[in-house]
């Protein structure tokens, strides 16, 4: 389904060669070209956002950039070539988020970073994501960008994420009396300086027990490892495949912008819950009979909200890049292992994003570049979840 696949030996032919489908092209830059103007009567940063989204679904989908898959592979296979993406990707998200929280303010624009509090609240909703993500075939930015490649399977992973993000907000007033402290953010403790320092530190230990973990693996993944680029060829940047590692810059670039320019870093889930929300008001549910939903105005425009913006163009700017790669074929899945694994997965992903403060983008990736403590809590727990799920899908018979 979703993920990260194997980039990173790529042909001349390849590149030198791709065949665009012309015509899913132009119906794809028209849509980003009305969209864009259209966003416009919401002001200029709503329509700057929605060609951010766009770039991030065309950055996902050219370098295949996995969380799910990656975190699979590493598990399974000891394979950590997209982990090492990923603690790249954070390393770059951490060192240019911080001079920008530090001050407070750029251009103008308030900027706050993505924190929460940390408590077992934040714990089980990463660990039943983590879960989820196993069993649904993709995390949050995944189910967006295999959709708009053509991945129409996972539409039921949306549609599921969606509803178990709306069970998440009806439910919220559940949780917090379990053990949490309040939001616990590094820059402010240490200093941004001393934050970003550990961060770094952090991470290149990290990768360094992975190297040292991984070699005891003779899976010929790891040998490929030292020859892969960290750019494309020129003429992929167009039309792809990328490396894995230029899908991380390009990942944490693009959510600095988005943080300069919204005032928040990148998020995915809020998305989901709102829309699913509106949909219950048209079929009759009262937003007044949640503590939750009563003070929040759904008779706003979903054009309005930054996540729902970005959500839909990351779908198209997928479109657009499978179609530039001459790569956009509709792909189906239909069996009832697949359905039953995607219907629970996307709701336990729903339902635990929304329990813990967001899913793989904004409380793990988002909240790490945050220096907030809840994204490192989060990624330990979806890890564990994770080592859960690749058992769960063994069960229904899923390979791995």
């Amino acid at each position: 389904m979703s993920g990260a696949v194997d980039n990173t030996l790529i042909s001349d032919s390849q590149i030198l060669r791709p065949r665009p489908q012309k015509l899913i092209v132009a119906i794809a830059l028209a849509m980003f070209t009305g969209g864009a103007v259209a966003l416009s009567t919401y002001g200029w940063r709503q329509s700057a956002l929605f060609l951010i989204g766009g770039l991030l679904g065309v950055s996902l989908y050219h370098s295949r950039f996995g969380f799910s898959s990656a975190y699979r592979k590493l598990l399974v296979n000891r394979d950590v070539r997209g982990i090492y993406a990923q603690l790249l990707m954070l390393a770059i998200a951490t060192t240019i988020f911080a001079p920008v929280l530090a001050a407070g303010s750029i251009f103008g624009q308030e900027v706050y970073g993505a924190i929460a509090p940390v408590g077992l609240q934040g714990a089980i909703g990463a660990f039943l994501f983590g879960i989820g993500m196993q069993l649904g075939g993709g995390c949050g930015c995944g189910t967006l960008y295999t959709i708009g490649s053509g991945s129409y399977t996972m539409l039921i992973t949306l549609f599921t994420f969606c509803l178990g993000a709306f069970w998440g907000s009806l439910t919220r007033d559940t949780w917090p009396e379990l053990p949490q402290t309040s939001s616990i953010v590094l820059g402010e403790t240490l200093g941004w300086v001393g934050a970003v320092t550990l961060q770094l530190g952090l991470l290149i230990l990290i990768a360094g027990l992975l190297w040292w973990w991984s070699q005891s693996s003779q899976n010929q993944s790891q040998t490929d490892l030292d020859k892969s680029p960290i750019f494309p060829h020129p003429r992929a940047f167009l039309f792809g495949p990328w490396p894995l590692f230029t899908g991380a810059i390009s990942l944490a670039i693009l959510n600095w912008l988005t943080l300069v320019i919204s005032g928040d870093p990148w998020r995915i889930t809020w998305g989901f819950a709102l829309w699913s929300a509106k949909i219950a008001t048209i079929l009759g549910w009262n937003p007044d009979s949640s503590p939750f939903w009563e003070e929040i105005p759904l008779s706003d425009s979903i054009f309005a909200d930054v996540s729902s913006v970005m959500n839909i163009s990351i779908i198209l700017g997928a479109l657009l890049a499978a179609a530039l790669g001459g790569k956009l074929v509709a792909k189906t899945q239909i069996c009832v292992p697949v359905v039953i694994a995607t219907i629970i997965g996307g709701l336990m992903m729903g339902y635990g994003a929304f329990l813990s403060f967001g899913c793989n983008v904004s409380a793990f990736f988002s909240g790490i570049a945050s220096t907030s403590l809840h994204g490192w809590i989060w990624i330990i727990s979806a890890l564990l979840g994770t080592w859960f799920g690749i058992r769960f899908r063994s069960l229904l018979k899923l390979p791995n």
